[in-house]
C-alpha cells in the first residue's frame, strides 16, 4: 500500500501578532510615539498552524518548516529548530530525520510519534532587516485502514457429534470457500465450529453444525500487487466475495431440491445464511468523522482523554489518559 500523507482541511492561519493593542483614546502623543518605535524594534512572530494524518508503519513525504510564501523567498541565515512530543529533535535518529534546509521526514510513523510538533524559524529578509521568527505547529495524528470483514454463520445437518465425518466436512468446506475467493485475494477463515443436538418443530431430535467463518482481505505481498487498481479495493472485493458465497449457498438448496434420491447425511440447511459487515479499528485507534471529518472511515489514534482498549470502532472517553494511542484508562 503507498504511503499516504494527508493535509486535513481545518484551522490554518498565518498572520502577524502585534504584541502591543493599539493605545486607549486620551493616551498623550508622546506615550504613543514611544510605544510605536519600541514596537517596530521588536521581532515580528508569525504563527502557522496544520493539522497532519500519517500511515501507520510508513514514511511521510517531507515536512517542512516553512510556509508557502517563505518557500518562494530567499532566507538570510535561517535557523531551524524542531521540538516534539519528548522535546528537541536532532537528526540522526533511526525513526526521523531533518534536512540542512529544516524538513522532517518521518521512517515507519509509530503510534507513539503522534502528538504536536512545533518548528522555530528564525531569518533575516535581507542583511539590512532585522530578524524574522516564525512558530510552525503540526498536530500529527497515526491512522490505519479499518479492520474490516464479513462474518457469516451457517447451519448443516450433520452426522453424530463425534463423527469423523463431520471433522472430514469441516476441512473440505473450508477449502471449497478458500478457493471461491482466492482470485478476489481474499482469504476465508473458519472461526467457531460446534455440533449441537437440535429438537426439531413437531419432530424429533437431530444433530446439527454450527458454523461461524471470516472473510478478509489479504494484505499484499511486499515488492508485490495483489490487485490492479479499482480492483484493489478492499470494500469491492470483500463484496464480490460475499455475492460469491451467498450464490455457493443458494446453489446447494437448488441441488438438494432437484435431487431424487435421499439426502445425504450431511447436507446445508436453507435459509441459515447469515452474512455481517464488521467494521474494527486495533486497539488504540478509533474512526471519528466529527474529530478527523476529511477521514471519516479512518482508524486514528486516540488523542489524550480517551483509549480504545478492544478492536472497537471508537476511542472511550477517559480524563486519566495523558498519550496518544492509549489502550488502558489508567
Amino acid at each position: 500500500m503507498i504511503a499516504v500523507f494527508q493535509y486535513l482541511r481545518g484551522s490554518r492561519r498565518e498572520e502577524g501578532v502585534d504584541l502591543f493593542s493599539k493605545a486607549p483614546e486620551g493616551r498623550a502623543r508622546n506615550n504613543e510615539q514611544k510605544l510605536m518605535k519600541e514596537r517596530s524594534n521588536l521581532e515580528l512572530r508569525h504563527f502557522l498552524s496544520e493539522k497532519l494524518m500519517e500511515q501507520l508503519h510508513h514514511n511521510s513525504p517531507h515536512i517542512l518548516c516553512l510556509t508557502n510564501h517563505l518557500r518562494n523567498l530567499e532566507l538570510i541565515d535561517p535557523i531551524f529548530e524542531w521540538h516534539g512530543p519528548s522535546g528537541d529533535l536532532v537528526t540522526g535518529n533511526e525513526s526521523m530525520t531533518i534536512s540542512p534546509t529544516g524538513t522532517l521526514l518521518f521512517q515507519h510513523f509509530k503510534s507513539y510519534m503522534s502528538g504536536i510538533y512545533t518548528c522555530s524559524l528564525v531569518f533575516k529578509p535581507t542583511t539590512e532587516q532585522e530578524e524574522k521568527s516564525y512558530l510552525i505547529k503540526y498536530v500529527i495524528y497515526a491512522y490505519s485502514d479499518p479492520n474490516f470483514y464479513y462474518e457469516f454463520t451457517a447451519r448443516y445437518h450433520s452426522a453424530p457429534c463425534n463423527s469423523i465425518y463431520n471433522t472430514s466436512f469441516e476441512k473440505k468446506l473450508l477449502q471449497i470457500l478458500a478457493k471461491l475467493v482466492v482470485e478476489l485475494a481474499c482469504e476465508v477463515s473458519l472461526e467457531k465450529s460446534e455440533c449441537h443436538h437440535v429438537k426439531m418443530q413437531r419432530a424429533g431430535m437431530q444433530n446439527e453444525l454450527f458454523f461461524t467463518f471470516k472473510v478478509f482481505s489479504l494484505e499484499a505481498v511486499k515488492g508485490k500487487s495483489m490487485c490492479q487498481k479499482n480492483a484493489c479495493d478492499v470494500s469491492r472485493r470483500l463484496r464480490k466475495a460475499k455475492n460469491l458465497i451467498e450464490k455457493f449457498f443458494s446453489q446447494q438448496v437448488e441441488v438438494l431440491g432437484k435431487r431424487t434420491a435421499p439426502l445425504p447425511e450431511i447436507y446445508y440447511i436453507e435459509g441459515s445464511l447469515q452474512m455481517v459487515w464488521i467494521n474494527r479499528c486495533f486497539p488504540g485507534y478509533g474512526i471519528n468523522s466529527l474529530l478527523h471529518p476529511d477521514c471519516p472511515n479512518c482508524c486514528v489514534v486516540c488523542s489524550p482523554g480517551s483509549f480504545n482498549p478492544h478492536e472497537g470502532t471508537h476511542c472511550l472517553q477517559c480524563n486519566r489518559s495523558l498519550t496518544y494511542g492509549a489502550k488502558h484508562c489508567y
